[in-house]
């Protein structure tokens, strides 16, 4: 994934105005005058939650005041809200201290048709255009029943498909890729309302030695790119590893000067 992107480093500066305090950047806005970066935590659900609490809390006393939380709404099709209110107090309180909350797919695990497992990359892989509809509006209203309503989408390994790409066009403000992250129009919004935030997703890899050893100096090298947002995925594995943590760390300090946002205020939304 990280090779993928070294094709995208540049862009446009991303949409929305310059924020000020805890208000979010309004839509249509000038461009951003400052840097800025853009942390997302991947995963949260509730046995990650202690560790992305942590991961939050530590991102916090480094600095970084603004985080987009991903969300997985049903995790073994259990509800997050009834199974950790804990979590959803959690979540519902950072909403209030000015990070975003967004829906990360139903279950964050491959389906096909009959519910049945497969190994098939993407979530919604291989579901027709109904079955993409009612999962995406199933995990949107989990999360408004808990009280923890998504303003974005993001895909669990960036995997999109044309049936999920029409579906979230109903429930959310933007959404993200690899590669940027996107204003989805509201209702009496032109086409020109749409907005790409260019911002390619730097992340360090879990699985595999090889992985584990080379994402570090690679997040460290899009650190060091003049880029107008440095965008960082984080999971809560990376915890558990050491080196991704002294990078991470390494990288805040170098990214001192920059902005956090949202990915909402990045798209404008």
């Amino acid at each position: 994934m990280i090779g993928a992107l070294h094709r995208s480093f540049t862009g446009a500066a991303p949409p929305g105005g310059e924020p000020t305090g805890m208000r979010e950047a309004p839509a249509h806005a000038p461009a951003r005058r400052t840097r800025t970066i853009a942390v997302a935590l991947h995963g949260i659900e509730p046995a990650t939650f202690e560790r992305c609490a942590v991961i939050r809390d530590w991102l916090g006393d480094h600095g970084v005041d603004r985080v987009t939380l991903l969300v997985i709404p049903a995790r073994d099709l259990h509800p997050v809200g009834a199974r950790s209110p804990e979590m959803v107090r959690w979540l519902a309180e950072r909403r209030d201290a000015g990070d975003s909350i967004a829906q990360h797919g139903f279950q964050h695990v491959c389906l096909r048709r009959g519910g049945l497992l497969t190994h098939r990359p993407g979530e919604f892989s291989g579901l027709d255009e109904e079955e993409t509809r009612r999962a995406v509006h199933a995990g949107w209203r989990v999360m408004k029943l808990a009280g923890i309503e998504p303003d974005g989408f993001v895909a669990p390994a960036y995997a999109y498909t044309a049936a999920l790409r029409q579906a979230m066009q109903r429930r959310f403000r933007w959404w993200a890729d690899l590669l940027g992250v996107h204003r989805v129009p509201g209702e009496g919004d032109t086409a020109q309302a749409a907005g790409t935030s260019r911002a390619p997703a730097f992340s360090f890899a879990a699985d595999g030695l090889l992985g584990r050893v080379l994402s570090p100096p690679l997040v460290r090298a899009g650190a060091m790119l003049p880029t107008a947002t440095l965008r960082l995925d984080l999971h809560p594995a990376d915890l558990r590893q050491a080196r991704h943590m002294m990078a991470l760390e390494w990288v805040l300090q170098r990214s001192h000067s920059r902005e956090a946002v949202t990915y909402r205020q990045l798209a404008g939304a």
